[in-house]
């Protein structure tokens, strides 16, 4: 627990007014106006997205798309960092995760994993100019 109240600390240390309105306006859908405005600080806005169950230590999913939609990749990197560092969660992990929160997800799991060597198709190198 320590380890995510120093996260959320550290990306509070690194969020402006200016981003702070930013990145409320990106989850406009999921904060009606009047809370909106009452949120004035990133640590009030880190505490409505948990009481909204929108965040948690080991639910981060939705900071990481909010951040990546408003074009801050410092604070996105520290989110991964703490998923893949301290949670022990991978990328292939996360994307398995995600799908199983959506029921209806399920069936295309198999479409979005990796293709294998033998699945690549290989192409023939160009031809040579004469």
């Amino acid at each position: 627990m320590a380890e995510y109240s120093s996260l959320l600390s550290d990306l509070s240390d690194n969020i402006t007014n200016e981003d702070l309105e930013q990145l409320k306006s990106a989850c406009k859908e999921d904060i009606p106006e009047d809370q909106s405005n009452d949120i004035t600080s990133s640590k009030e806005w880190f505490s409505y997205l948990e009481k909204n169950d929108k965040l948690a230590q080991d639910n981060l999913s939705y900071i990481e798309h909010i951040f990546e939609i408003s074009r801050r990749p410092d604070l996105l990197t520290r989110v991964i960092e703490y998923r893949t560092i301290v949670l022990k969660i991978s990328e292939d992990d996360e994307i398995d995760t995600k799908l199983t929160r959506i029921p209806s997800a399920k069936k295309y799991k198999d479409i979005i994993r990796q293709p294998s060597e033998d699945e690549i198709i290989k192409l023939a190198p160009p031809p040579k100019k004469v």
